[in-house]
């Protein structure tokens, strides 16, 4: 049998099959394995014909046809195939960050640093939420509640705010200060809960979906993926859940006390009102810590299926977290006489301190990931292993870019004068001001990748005239050719990329700070023109941040009501999660849902119980992001089951993006061992792929894996097999070139000269 996995995008059982009449034989409408009509009963035909002694039908189990049974697997629509995709864009910071536990340096006899690893990107991602909820809180009660509902001209210009505006005479009852805050709460507690829903809601469509049983192996040389229980991470993912979601009711929590508990502190109110500032400062302390100390004490559990749940734990620690913000708004809502809004809400010291802890923590990252490189250096390995820390930055910079830029957004949209506001706090407002500079970077390195691209297309036309002397020369079919090869290498220059990102976050972060303290100080002589000067060119860049955010904000809209409306539209979107989240939510529990969690069970139950019932062998052909859900599959076989499976691989990016960015698991230990315990294993690639490429195991270890690369086009000019010109075909249609049938054969010849007879049913008792 070959077993068919499609790639990146999706497609249709009939196109994998090449037969418009297929039959859905296992599975639902969200994955299921396909046949033809014809091929449904091809195991009882050959069962038959076993009993009858028909040998040409053993062979060919259909008996009435060459080749293997063909069963295709799809799975496209785990992530492109339900509307409310579309809500997973809200969370790509989440995705990034999940993405940085993954990418950490293969450090074998190194556990601790391996488990210090995993427990920094933890608290990287809890900080993270915070972030996020925190910008929530700026918005809706410093801006609308506190800043805008409290300014008469700026209420008057919104006349929604009308019963929340304090009048001469008092005003009406949700005027007070306090109350206003309580009520403005709802809506940071409701984004939190939206997390929380997002989150819940794959609970069972993704990770219930059980891995076979089986006994763990010993994989010192091997990859993680081989584990009994890596594609079974329920526990984890509920009790960081549950964490998180504590996390973000206690940031709202806390953002409701502290203008109240200053106002008490400071005025010397009731006794009962101070004592009850002190109580909620002590069980936000207390809940704070209690959510630090879930994230930290347990990381992912591999060597086995961990199915038993901390349910009192899931519970308490989120109503817990609740109570606390209950009791905030309660005391927050109080009546204080004398109590009116003015300036901003204190937050400036609460960002700046969540920002330094994420540099400090990005920092302590990037000095365990380097010390794990060391310990086994890679050469390939995407930036000398500190592709895990590059990442988390740019997680973190997203979402202060993501805040910073939607406060001063609001901002600018409650009172455009920006004379009756102070406007959001001092970090956000300097977090806005990095986003043109930031654009500006991705604009110049887009043009150095334009110059090297041109400079390699033009020798890659060199080339292309000398692959095929004697040929009459077409200069625009050159040039094509080139252009398309050139254009593929910018694969390869992803490391470059991210590097000179991750390096001027870095630099735009320690200024945004840096900027933040410095305002409001008043510097004397030459120091005061300078800072003049400065300070006008960062309001400038505010601005224009300002406007750029609002822009994406549209253009998320609309792309968010397209792919609401349109399937491919929201296909278009699930490419960006095919290579996002394939892996588990390890770090952020409000990251997109892992789709390998059902992919990779759904895969090995098929070929085990398929290979138990008819005692055959087959061949695992995948494509593109198919090739790596193949992989991990075949890791989960047991070894009898492995070897018997052959592996077809094409257009794969199993070494040229997995095994160069997360080369714990892809690297080349991990690939070479799953090359010696499958029965053989054949890759293709073509030099116009952008996305695949060659495995490149060592030499060592037995027959060479990768095909020599695919010509494409398959004609350079018109011949008499291909009298039209033949298309670049890049990423696509494999299996339209000839050596792909004889690469197959090959591996059907290598696993079994004939395909094995079907085993007896068992006698049924007496």
């Amino acid at each position: 049998m070959e077993l068919l996995v499609h790639g990146v995008g999706g497609t249709t059982p009939q196109k994998m099959l090449g037969d418009p009449r297929t039959v859905r034989i296992t599975g639902d409408d969200t994955a299921a394995i396909f046949r033809r009509a014809e091929d449904v009963h091809a195991e009882d035909v050959h069962a038959e014909a076993v009993h009858t002694g028909d040998v040409h039908a053993q062979i060919r189990p259909g008996g009435h046809r060459d080749g293997p049974v063909r069963e295709a697997y799809v799975w496209c629509n785990l992530t492109s195939g339900d509307s409310t995709r579309a809500l997973w864009l809200l969370l790509l910071p989440f995705m990034v960050v999940n993405l940085a536990h993954w990418m950490r340096p293969a450090a074998p006899g190194r556990p601790r640093a391996v488990r210090l690893y995993g427990l920094l990107v933890r608290l990287t991602a809890l900080t993270l939420t915070v972030l996020l909820v925190a910008a929530a809180c700026e918005v809706a009660l410093d801006l609308v509640a506190w800043q805008c509902a409290g300014t008469a001209a700026c209420a008057g210009r919104h006349s929604w705010l009308a019963f929340l505006t304090p009048g001469a005479t008092g005003g009406p009852w949700w005027s007070a200060p306090g109350r206003r805050l309580a009520l403005a709460a709802v809506a940071p507690a409701a984004l939190t809960a939206l997390l929380w829903y997002l989150s819940h809601r794959t609970w069972s469509a993704y990770e219930s979906h059980q891995p076979m049983a089986r006994d763990p192996e010993p994989d010192p040389d091997g990859s993680a993926l081989a584990r009994p229980g890596f594609w079974y991470g329920r526990r984890l993912v509920a009790r960081l859940r549950a964490a998180h979601t504590a996390a973000g009711l206690l940031t709202v929590a806390a953002a409701v006390t502290a203008p109240a508990a200053r106002f008490d502190h400071r005025t010397g109110g009731p006794a009962a009102l101070d004592a009850l500032s002190w109580a909620l400062t002590a069980a936000l302390g207390a809940g704070a810590l209690a959510v630090t100390g879930v994230v930290c004490r347990r990381g992912r559990s591999e060597r086995s299926p961990d199915r038993t749940l901390d349910r009192r734990l899931v519970r308490l620690l989120p109503l817990g977290a609740l109570a606390v913000l209950l009791l905030a708004l309660l005391y927050a809502g109080w009546s204080r006489p004398g109590w009116r809004s003015a300036g901003r809400l204190p937050g400036d010291a609460a960002f700046g301190t969540l920002m330094l802890v994420q540099g400090l923590l990005v920092v302590v990252l990037g000095a365990v990931a380097h010390r794990l490189y060391r310990r086994d250096p890679d050469p390939r390995a995407g930036m000398r292993g500190l592709g895990g820390p590059a990442v988390a930055l740019l997680a973190c910079a997203l979402g202060g870019v993501i805040s910073g830029g939607l406060a001063q957004r609001v901002a600018d949209w409650l009172d455009g004068t920006r004379a009756g506001l102070d406007g959001p706090a001092l970090l956000l407002t300097w977090q806005a001001s990095t986003i043109p500079p930031v654009l500006a970077v991705l604009l110049v390195l887009a043009a150095v990748l334009a110059v090297r691209t041109a400079r390699r297309s033009r020798a890659e036309r060199v080339r292309v005239r000398q692959e095929h002397p004697g040929e009459p020369e077409y200069p625009a079919r050159t040039r094509a050719i080139a252009h398309a090869r050139a254009m593929a290498t910018l694969t390869d220059r992803a490391p470059l990329v991210v590097t000179v990102l991750s390096a001027a976050t870095l630099l735009l972060g320690a200024a945004a700070l840096s900027g933040a303290l410095a305002t409001g100080r008043t510097p004397d002589g030459a120091a005061r023109r300078t800072f003049t000067a400065v300070q006008g060119v960062a309001e400038t860049s505010q601005a224009l941040g300002s406007w750029l955010v609002g822009l994406g904000f549209l253009t998320f809209v609309t792309w968010g009501r397209r792919a609401y409306k349109d399937a491919s539209a929201r296909r278009t979107i699930g490419i960006l999660w095919d290579v996002g989240t394939f892996w588990p939510r390890a770090a952020h529990p409000f990251a997109p849902p892992c789709y390998a969690e059902r992919a990779v069970p759904d895969l090995t139950w098929r070929m085990a119980t398929w290979t138990e019932r008819t005692g055959g062998r087959l061949v695992l052909s995948g494509h593109s992001q198919g090739s790596v859900l193949a992989a991990a599959a075949a890791w989960q076989l047991t070894p009898s089951v492995r070897r018997r499976v052959a592996l077809l691989t094409y257009g794969s990016p199993l070494e040229r993006l997995y095994g160069r960015w997360f080369p714990a698991h892809f690297g080349p230990p991990a690939l070479s061992a799953l090359h010696r315990e499958i029965a053989c294993w054949r890759n293709l690639y073509r030099r116009t792929d952008p996305i695949g490429g060659p495995v490149r195991l060592p030499d060592d270890h037995g027959p060479d894996v990768d095909h020599a690369p695919l010509k494409d086009p398959l004609a350079y000019g018109r011949t008499a097999e291909h009298p039209l010109p033949a298309p670049v075909l890049g990423h696509s249609d494999y299996q339209a070139d000839p050596v792909f049938a004889r690469v197959r054969g090959r591996l059907l010849a290598r696993l079994h000269p004939e395909l094995p007879a079907q085993r007896p049913e068992p006698e049924p008792p007496g």
